[in-house]
């Protein structure tokens, strides 16, 4: 009998706990956290062109155990950073929420307005300029301020290198905004958002990670000769591939080995080390705050901006940008570790994805005989100029060129009896025999034409009526515009809008989804989820395969 009793308490106790093991294992009934994660300029090959070098705990993980949409596109003519930020927080796309490049002309003053510039809000924590930012320029709502109203008790965190990247995603209602100061190596804010910042930034900035990463040398992940997956890939003859594999061993040893000048703390935004400190900045973030531990549902916005200067600077198949990817990886390994174990995987929910794709270098192209080369602004201008000046006389007809956007000097058509209409096609047309000019649209056709698909609708979707140019051009395939860097964005092609879009942790199952997705769906589905109201100006839909998981 005394056994007996035994045998039935052990029992008892052997079932509640296993039964209290299940109840933590149980999601909560909405997301206690969530968090978006933007890789900048991360194409959607790279998630397999690198996945047999991934850790099984990183990014493998996220594609293997979340929702993975596999056709996810940005769908809109000028894919840059800022706008694909803008549009991931807002729901719609530049010609709604204003964000319709990274910069552009203002016709009122004729100066370069930058996306989140704000000379009327001062810095937080940092240098005199590095915090002159907020989010003026947005003109929208963005998921972040819909979750401030609708749950005052929640909490809103997003971090970057860059302010663009942390102000846009964030918007307007958020208490936590931080970005790099370049110059003194801290994490700043602007008094758009904050009087002082927590103590928990104050505390993480004085441990001085910022100058020991800037000072780090920049080490190859593996051995150099495993990086098939780079250029050296396409190099058939074993002499030629060994000459080259020496040369990068010697940028290797000393371009990126190099030790960079001390409290160069900018060098942060060209190496995988910035990724590193951005991925302190969000732990300590969680941790500062507490995200995820009420029933109030909180929101951590974390960008990865590192990745954008590097492959600007060397191109998305070079050495660099697959080591860059590799060291990521083991970011986002070590960040699941700890989200995982302090809020548990069931109670937050993770969206990870990018803000745009990159093109290959025409050098690149060139080695498989694919068409592609460089397109000059600069040059065409000037033809442009002279073209007009001996159609119209002699004028400053071009103000400004922009991003693809030609700005004209409208008082002066004005005052000459011009029709702008027919000046703007005039332009449409010359520009459109350059080489590597694909097709040229005017904003009076965008104004007055409607388009249901095709190009032009990305050309629409694009199109700001204040703030666009008179004249947009779109580049050929592999077409990139001559601007000082190794490679860009900014088409409306494959390798530009095709993006990872995945969904891990919550209630979300182990799924790939094919059908399209347009990167709008994003902030209503979120929405639906928290059961909140969506952004002001939102034209996506909730995807189904996410919120009736």
């Amino acid at each position: 009998m005394r056994l007996y009793k035994l045998l039935s308490l052990v029992l008892i106790c052997l079932y509640t706990t296993g039964n209290a093991q299940g109840l933590r294992s149980i999601p909560s009934e909405k997301p206690k956290l969530i968090i978006e994660i933007v890789v900048s300029q991360m194409r959607f090959d790279y998630i397999s062109r690198y996945w047999d070098k991934f850790s099984d705990g990183g990014i493998k993980q996220i594609a293997t155990d979340g929702t993975y949409c596999k056709n996810a596109r940005y769908n809109y003519m000028l894919t840059q950073a800022y706008p694909g930020i803008a549009t991931i927080a807002t729901g719609t796309n530049p010609s709604v929420h204003g964000i319709i490049s990274d910069k552009w002309y203002s016709r009122t003053n004729g100066e370069e307005i930058f996306a989140v510039t704000d000379d009327k809000v001062s810095t937080v924590g940092g240098s005199f300029f590095s915090g002159k930012a907020s989010p003026k320029n947005l003109i929208t709502s963005t998921i972040a301020d819909e979750l401030m109203l609708n749950s005052p008790k929640s909490k809103v965190v997003s971090i970057a290198l860059d302010a663009g990247s942390a102000v846009l995603l964030a918007g307007h209602n958020a208490k936590g905004v931080y970005w790099l100061d370049a110059e003194k190596g801290s994490w700043v804010s602007s008094s758009y958002y904050v009087d002082t910042l927590p103590s928990w930034v104050d505390t993480l900035n004085s441990k001085g990670f910022a100058k020991l990463y800037a000072e780090k040398e920049w080490k190859a992940q593996n051995p150099i000769e495993q990086y098939e997956e780079a250029d050296t890939a396409s190099v058939k003859s074993p002499e030629v591939k060994q000459r080259l594999v020496d040369k990068l061993k010697r940028i290797i040893d000393g371009i990126l080995g190099k030790p960079v000048q001390k409290n160069n703390f900018k060098q942060l935004t060209e190496t995988p080390y910035g990724n590193l400190f951005t991925k302190d900045m969000a732990i300590a973030a969680i941790d500062g705050e507490q995200l995820g531990k009420d029933d109030a549902p909180d929101l951590l916005c974390v960008t990865f901006s590192a990745n954008r200067q590097i492959s600007q600077k060397y191109g998305p198949h070079s050495v660099e940008m697959e080591d860059t990817y590799l060291k990521l990886d083991k970011d986002i390994e070590h960040f699941l570790k700890y989200v995982n174990s302090t809020i548990g995987r069931e109670n937050t929910l993770i969206i990870f994805t990018a803000d745009q794709g990159v093109a290959s270098t025409p050098e690149f192209l060139e080695k498989s005989k694919i068409p592609g080369g460089y397109f000059d602004p600069k040059k065409a201008t000037i033809l442009l100029g002279t073209y007009l000046n001996a159609v119209y006389g002699q004028g400053s007809w071009v103000t400004a060129y922009h991003e693809k956007q030609i700005y004209l000097n409208r008082r002066l058509i004005e005052d000459s009896n011009l029709n702008l209409a027919e000046f703007q096609q005039r332009v449409a047309d010359f520009m459109v025999e350059f080489s590597g000019v694909a097709s040229s649209v005017s904003a009076h056709t965008l104004q007055t034409s409607f388009f249901s698909n095709g190009a032009m609708v990305k050309f629409q979707n694009s199109y700001n009526q204040r703030r666009s140019g008179d004249v947009i051009i779109n580049l050929e395939p592999g077409w990139i515009e001559r601007n000082g860097t190794t490679t860009s964005a900014n088409s409306p092609y494959d390798y530009d809008t095709h993006v990872p879009l995945i969904w891990y942790g919550w209630k979300m199952k182990r799924k790939s989804v094919y059908q399209v997705v347009n990167m709008n769906d994003i902030a209503p589905t979120i929405s639906t989820i928290l059961g909140i109201t969506w952004p002001n100006g939102s034209l996506g839909l909730p995807l189904k395969d996410i919120v009736e998981p």
